[in-house]
């Protein structure tokens, strides 16, 4: 197996949530490298689209509590994916899913129709999680990690058929279906991450405590794919035997395409291979 190595773009990452923005912007600045984070209040106002395009590479949106603004948010946070800006999604985001049926559920508007999950229709499990490290996909959002685990906030979602699914919680949704920790959709210009975990973990109790394991790590694999524009880079090469598992819905499994340089190491080994052998038949 080969590993990453993610290029080193710095983004401004605009954080957007109806509670706790500030204090998850200010967490990731004191925690994360090489990005910007700016927190932008989303409980009644909408930002503009030209607002969000002109100050920001990627999005990272999540929510802390329903609010009826979150499909004004939703309609234009997928202008933005569609700008071929990336949007990173966090917990509780399929709270508010149109899909979530346990609660008075708003929706997301246009975003629903790019994001990787839909809801179980309970949203964000009140239980605990732990990653479950068999699930792991080889992928820049996995690079270096391991573990991963939340007191309650986390989960509760389901894949889209097509969505890549690269990690998947140790337990079932509400369906008893597996219930997908980190996913990835590709919708045309879009690229839509969901990381399953409460972004503003730092809010409710120290880590190493009510949160643990690679949170950190994996925030900033997300941010550092956002800021490469959700592409794997042609210094990249990725153990080709590593294929992303299949979505907990049972549709079809989307695999990423090899980076060029992947496909010309792979060509020139084959090439080598094949030669070696004919010499050894003359």
């Amino acid at each position: 197996a080969f590993a990453f190595a993610m290029p080193a773009h710095a983004a401004r990452i605009g954080v957007l949530s109806n509670q706790n923005a500030a204090a998850t912007a200010a967490d990731f600045t004191g925690r994360l490298t090489g990005h910007t984070f700016t927190a932008v209040e989303i409980a009644t106002v909408t930002p503009p689209l030209a607002t969000l395009v002109n100050n920001f590479d990627a999005i990272l949106l999540f929510e802390d509590g329903l609010f009826a603004n979150a499909p004004n948010v939703g309609n234009v946070v997928a202008q933005f994916a569609q700008t071929g800006r990336p949007v990173v999604l966090g917990s509780f985001y399929e709270q508010d899913r149109s899909t979530t049926t346990s609660v008075a559920a708003s929706g997301w508007g246009a975003l629903e129709s790019l994001d990787p999950n839909i809801s179980d229709g309970f949203g964000t499990a009140y239980s605990a999680r732990s990653l479950n490290p068999t699930s792991l996909v080889v992928h820049p959002l996995t690079y270096g990690v391991k573990t991963l685990a939340a007191h309650q906030f986390a989960g509760g979602n389901q894949a889209k058929s097509g969505t890549i699914v690269l990690a998947r919680w140790a337990q079932p949704n509400a369906h008893g279906a597996r219930d997908p920790a980190i996913a990835l959709r590709f919708t045309g210009n879009a690229c839509v991450m969901h990381v399953a975990i409460a972004a503003d973990y730092s809010s409710y109790g120290a880590y190493g405590s009510v949160y643990s394991g690679d949170f950190y790590p994996l925030w900033q694999n997300a941010f550092d794919f956002a800021a490469a524009k959700c592409i794997v880079g042609n210094d990249q090469i990725v153990d080709s035997g590593a294929l992303p598992a299949a979505p907990s819905n049972g549709g079809p499994v989307a695999v990423p395409a090899l980076a060029e340089a992947t496909l010309a190491l792979l060509s020139l080994l084959l090439a080598t291979a094949a030669l070696g052998a004919l010499r050894r038949r003359g």
